[in-house]
């Protein structure tokens, strides 16, 4: 009888599934250290902002400075907001008993803290509605829907069952939500991926001087432009404002191949645009999505139905631009050369590094 494959054995697949496990027990862990150093890090933040609005009388001006100042050292860091900051101001002054930061509310993400602090003012209900997210697991969508049904008023002697257990439930939705977490990763900046994001500052800065030199009309807006949009913070990579054209122009540069969720971001940064920023006398605002490459059947299907005048890459088409827009933004050729220029810069230097 032929000898079984090791992966055909029952020994091979009680081992995968060993590593399985192994390998999500050691991302939580991970994920879970990252997070509870990012909020102690918040809390510091807010308690330094606290004591000198406190002791040296600083106004509420300060932090729209210090989030300028941050944004600046830390451009890859998202969460230098003046609203962040805000919350991380009210978080130390939430909790002044470390005691109870330490054990129980560094071991929850930053946007479940922000959320108890908003939705439960009374303290003890808030450690309460805190403890149980971390021992049963819940996401935030979770811990608000408990929080709405008045959870607290309900709870039972039993309610508080794992605690103990310091590490949530590798399938849990708050072990989900620490794993994917956008804060730890900005936070974290790993190398790889901070060599990413230097590649694709490159690219942008390199798409804004190109603009500028034209002469055709782009004025400069800002890089990470900030927008708060439904209490929630976004970034557009680059946004212009067209002299001859009077409108505002967004664009969106991206790594990889062109994906059809890439339009709809852009429209939504399009119409939160129109409705912030957008002035009486100003045109609608256009879209720009610049990527690496693309596909052309992709790239119509995505535009079909879209109101909005919006264009993907290199690929523009005449139904979704106004026909203004030609002879005042670089042509398709000249996209293609710059963004193909960044690359070969971006490459060589890597060469050189690497030398």
């Amino acid at each position: 009888m032929a000898a079984l494959l090791p992966s055909q054995s029952p020994e091979y697949e009680d081992l995968i599934t060993h590593l399985k496990d192994r390998i999500r027990q050691a991302r939580v862990r991970s994920a879970l250290a990252v997070n509870r150093e990012l909020v102690l890090l918040y809390w510091y933040i807010g308690r330094e902002i606290l004591q000198r609005q406190t002791e040296q009388g600083w106004g509420s001006k300060v932090i729209d400075r210090i989030a300028q100042d941050l944004r600046q050292a830390f451009p890859e860091m998202k969460g230098f907001s003046p609203r962040n900051l805000h919350y991380m101001r009210a978080f130390a002054e939430t909790y002044t008993d470390e005691s109870i930061l330490q054990q129980v509310v560094a071991n929850l993400p930053w946007g479940h803290n922000v959320r108890l602090m908003e939705a439960v003012k009374d303290p003890e209900a808030r450690l309460w509605y805190a403890q149980q997210a971390i021992a049963h697991g819940w996401s935030r969508n979770i811990l608000m829907t408990q929080i709405d049904q008045q959870l607290y008023g309900q709870k039972q002697s039993s309610a508080i069952t794992n605690f103990e257990r310091t590490l949530p439930d590798v399938q849990s939705d708050l072990a989900r939500d620490l794993v994917k977490n956008s804060y730890t990763f900005d936070f974290l900046a790993i190398a790889a991926d901070a060599q990413e994001r230097d590649v694709q500052k490159a690219l942008v800065d390199h798409i804004r001087d190109f603009l500028l030199e034209l002469g055709v009309g782009f004025a400069f807006v800002g890089s990470q432009y900030h927008l708060e949009v439904g209490g929630e913070d976004f970034y557009i990579d680059l946004l212009f404002y067209h002299l001859k054209l009077r409108c505002f122009v967004v664009i969106d540069l991206k790594m990889g191949d062109f994906q059809p969720e890439f339009s709809g971001k852009m429209n939504f940064y399009v119409s939160a645009v129109d409705d912030l920023l957008r002035h009486g006398d100003d045109r609608p605002t256009i879209g720009m999505i610049l990527c690496r490459s693309k596909n052309k059947a992709i790239a119509e299907y995505a535009l079909r139905d879209l109101q909005k005048p919006i264009g993907i890459s290199t690929h523009r088409t005449d139904k979704e631009l106004p026909d203004p827009l030609k002879p005042e933004l670089p042509s398709v050729e000249r996209l293609e050369q710059e963004l193909s220029n960044v690359d070969l810069r971006t490459n060589q230097a890597g060469d050189r590094n690497n030398v």
